[in-house]
């Protein structure tokens, strides 16, 4: 007898993914809804008991170090632990970095 199921497929939706618990990676998009206010950012770095998120960027000022330097941002991260993982809200993910689309 043949099974009335989908068959796997290899993409996960987002349905998918809220039925486990949600461990953040690089390059997802995440709210952090935490003390009753929000958050929001890329997640920059991802480790195992830790991530920060991404939540502003300000160009740094033109001096002699940085006039000819490939960095020139301050990124304005915040951590979050990972025992706060179940308060992140998985929005959508990137390529990298330098992936095009600007929030």
């Amino acid at each position: 007898m043949q099974s009335l199921e989908h068959p796997q497929t290899s993409m996960e939706t987002r349905k998918d993914r809220m039925a486990h618990e949600y461990v953040p990676k690089l390059h997802d998009y995440v709210i952090w809804h935490h003390n009753k206010t929000t958050e929001e950012g890329w997640v920059y770095y991802a480790g195992d008991e830790h991530i920060s998120i991404e939540v502003g960027v300000k160009e740094k000022p033109i001096c002699d170090l940085t006039a000819h330097h490939k960095h020139r941002k301050n990124h304005i991260l915040l951590v979050c632990q990972n025992y706060y993982w179940h308060e992140l809200e998985y929005v959508k993910c990137r390529k990298d970095f330098w992936d095009c689309e600007q929030q």
